[in-house]
């Protein structure tokens, strides 16, 4: 997978920016829980009041307030004293027409999160002191003060009615008079305050000064519920910015995305396809043709699938499931992170025992797919053997059986995966309620609010969600990588036939000669060689033909011209140099070859016969086409030479095919013809008049013609008889006649006597 993966190299511009974008969004995703916490928690549960440090108090009220703290000086640092009847705050804060005011600069968020906790502490010990002595006053006999709203018990020390009477002088209830009448009485209250109010968490403190806090607001004259709608409303308006923004960041990574991958795909079809052309013979028997279609199409398909989703999950998910937990153990309470481990835990439970039952069936996947296609093509093009030997039924029950093994196995994969959804799902339902149950314990009992219930679940389905997203993909990526493995199969094979490191080029003075040097052939699987000892030369002007018995070696010489297949020892020479020592543009482009089988590729007459050249004349074509003989049915055509040609030319016949083929060769004017039984499908007349007209056009040319026919090669001016892999005869037909016993059994079993003199 990663040697595919680097093909991304081309396009790592958009894949930089697709991480960046993933990386924001994550970021975007990731503070949206935030702000439903502090919706919940501040706009609504603390009247939009963030903090226990007020943004404005009255003076007698901080100095009630600093009268319980040691650090008065430094909280005051972070105020700045507003005089009476300032125009600038009056509108603001109406109470400053009466008196002054203290107004809190600004802080950054830590600054404004420590000098929270102490003033949280201070209101704290206010509310606890006022209703002690509210409650003494109304209390002569001094019952032990127990505070539901503080969780502040065992105030007083165990002489309750000599502290009472030593803390409440005569006619006194102000806390500032009392103090300074006790200290000491006064100090030993304090510090039982103190004591009590250190177990208590930060955020109760904060929840409970924020009610101190409202009541100062209103004598200060703010308007409570427009304070707490105005929290609201823009803390929502920037959550909706947030999440329109990662909706716009999420949309762009899916488009560049999209982009990449199929930037990918042509990428690997193109280096595929030139990997093809490049291939030998031998290559394109260990791959077969189907194979080779599903790796292009197929296989390239699953890659770039992958490719669409892999940013998603392989950059976006990690940083959410990380990012969430990592938000959760900062929060000021994480009791609750082992919730998030169990969860985790499960789902990759899950995944590994379904991914270890369905990815052998996802390897066994992609060959059933190049089964089928074998099947479907061999059916497609074999359709007039089917008919005419009437095995319709037994070809239908060889592609039902393919197509069964095929859909078996997706079956199987399908209903593995298939089944991983529900169980995840129910793992995150499950998880839910777990997170709804412990919380709310957490917030009875004063450790937790409502809205950080309400973040951690969010952070815990964020995080859940992650993984259910890499469990997605855990179902694309066994197939991908399958598929993966097949491409680099192709890429990375090495070809048998390349072009040398210091090519050679053809001498001029030996244009168009051909020489065989004791040339031997084996094919690469076989255990002893087909041709033997090969020696002859074809000289240009002159016809060289190889006549043989079938499996002889005839169409295996001709493939050997122009490096189909290379020699396995011995010599080819064209031009006066070995072929290995030449490069194969080179070495074809001086080779007009006519295989056995006509090829034609969809198209028109015209771009057939122009197949070496798209450029060529008009006149040049027409003059291929009335030497190879197809004028006659172009002519008959209603476009003639635009006339379209099926693919593989089905839609023209035999003859026609081999007729069109010739004229192709013919029209490149190379320098050597090779013709590997490309007469066959021709009348007797026609292939006369061929040769006749063929004559005239390779007068200085060099032409090779592998025949079955004695007629055709009667006036070679050299036959080569191959026999089992052998030349055994070598000569012009009446030279062979005479001294070749096989070249005569062939002759006399296609002419008469009479015929061949």
């Amino acid at each position: 997978m990663f040697k595919i993966l680097r093909n991304l190299t081309k396009s790592w511009p958009s894949v930089i920016i697709i991480v960046l974008l993933l990386i924001a969004q994550a970021m975007a995703d990731l503070s949206l829980p935030d702000y439903t916490s502090k919706i919940v928690n501040v706009g609504i549960q603390q009247g939009g009041i963030e903090s226990a440090a007020p943004e404005v108090i009255r003076k007698q009220t901080m100095e009630k307030l600093l009268m319980f703290s040691n650090e008065a000086n430094t909280i005051l640092e972070n105020y700045t004293l507003i005089s009476k009847q300032d125009e600038k705050y009056v509108k603001k804060y109406p109470v400053v027409e009466n008196e002054e005011v203290y107004v809190r600069n600004k802080l950054t968020e830590e600054e404004t999160k420590n000098l929270s906790a102490k003033m949280a502490k201070l209101w704290m010990i206010n509310t606890s002191a006022e209703k002690y002595i509210n409650q003494l006053q109304s209390n002569q006999t001094g019952i032990q003060l127990q505070s539901n709203q503080t969780g502040i018990q065992n105030m007083l020390p165990n002489n309750q009615e000599q502290t009472q009477q030593s803390i409440l002088p005569s006619g006194s209830s102000d806390i500032q008079s009392i103090i300074q009448a006790n200290p000491m009485q006064a100090q030993s209250m304090l510090e039982k305050f103190n004591e009590q109010l250190d177990q208590m968490p930060i955020s109760i403190m904060e929840q409970s000064a924020i009610e101190s806090i409202k009541d100062e607001y209103k004598e200060i004259g703010i308007n409570i519920e427009q304070y707490q709608n105005t929290y609201i409303v823009l803390s929502g308006l920037q959550m909706l910015g947030v999440a329109f923004f990662s909706m716009v960041a999420g949309i762009s990574i899916m488009l560049l995305s999209s982009r990449v991958g199929a930037k990918l795909g042509r990428t690997l079809r193109d280096k595929i396809f030139k990997k093809v052309l490049g291939f030998s013979t031998s290559e394109f028997k260990e791959f077969s043709t189907a194979s080779l279609i599903t790796r292009s199409t197929n296989d390239i398909q699953q890659i770039q699938m992958l490719i669409n989703m892999l940013f998603r999950v392989v950059v976006y998910a990690p940083i959410m499931g990380i990012g969430g937990f990592l938000k959760v153990l900062a929060s000021s309470d994480n009791s609750m992170a082992w919730i998030i481990g169990v969860a985790v835990g499960s789902i990759l439970f899950i995944i590994s025992v379904l991914f270890a039952i369905a990815m052998p069936r996802f390897k066994k996947l992609q060959v059933l797919i190049d089964k089928l296609n074998l099947v479907s093509r061999e059916m497609l093009t074999g359709i007039p053997v089917i008919r005419a030997f009437h095995t319709e039924r037994r070809e239908e029950e060889r592609f039902d059986k393919a197509n069964k093994d095929l859909m078996k196995t997706y079956l199987f994969v399908n209903k593995a995966m298939n089944l991983m959804m529900p169980i995840l799902m129910l793992i995150m339902n499950c998880i839910s309620l777990l997170t709804i149950w412990v919380g709310a314990k957490n917030v009875d009992s004063g450790i937790m609010q409502v809205g950080d219930i309400m973040a951690f679940l969010q952070y815990t389905m964020q995080i859940v969600m992650s993984f259910l997203v890499i469990s997605m993909i855990s179902i694309m990526l066994p197939r991908a990588g399958v598929s993966a493995k097949r491409i680099n199969e192709v890429l990375e094979k090495k070809n048998s036939i390349c072009n040398p490191k210091n090519p050679k080029h053809l001498d001029p003075n030996k244009k168009g000669l051909v020489e065989f040097e004791n040339v031997s052939f084996r094919y690469p699987d076989a255990d002893e060689d087909l041709l033997t000892n090969i020696n002859f030369t074809a000289e240009p002007g002159k016809t060289t033909a190889i006549i043989g018995s079938t499996g002889s070696g005839k169409s295996t010489i001709v493939n050997l011209i122009p490096r189909l297949y290379d020699v396995t020892s011995g010599e080819l020479k064209i031009d006066g140099v070995n072929v290995k020592d030449v490069t194969q543009k080179e070495l074809r482009s001086v080779i007009g070859f006519v295989p056995q089988k006509g090829v034609l590729f969809s198209g028109t007459i015209e771009s057939n016969i122009k197949y070496s050249n798209e450029e060529m004349s008009d006149e040049q074509m027409k003059l291929a086409a009335e030497i190879a003989q197809a004028t006659e049915f172009i002519d008959q055509k209603e476009n003639t030479y635009k006339s379209e040609i099926a693919q593989g030319g089905s839609n023209v016949s035999g003859g026609q095919k081999q007729r069109l083929s010739i004229a192709r060769a013919v029209a490149k004017d190379p320098e050597i013809f090779v013709f590997d039984d490309s007469f066959s499908a021709l009348d007797y007349k026609t292939d006369a008049n061929l040769r006749k007209a063929l004559a005239e056009k390779t007068e200085n040319k060099t032409v090779i013609i592998v025949a079955q026919r004695i007629n055709t090669i009667l006036n070679a001016d050299q036959i080569i008889v191959l026999d089992d892999g052998k030349i055994v005869g070598k000569g012009t037909h009446k030279e062979l006649m005479e001294i070749c016993e096989v070249y005569k059994q062939i002759a006399l079993s296609q002419l008469s006597k009479e015929e061949l003199e």
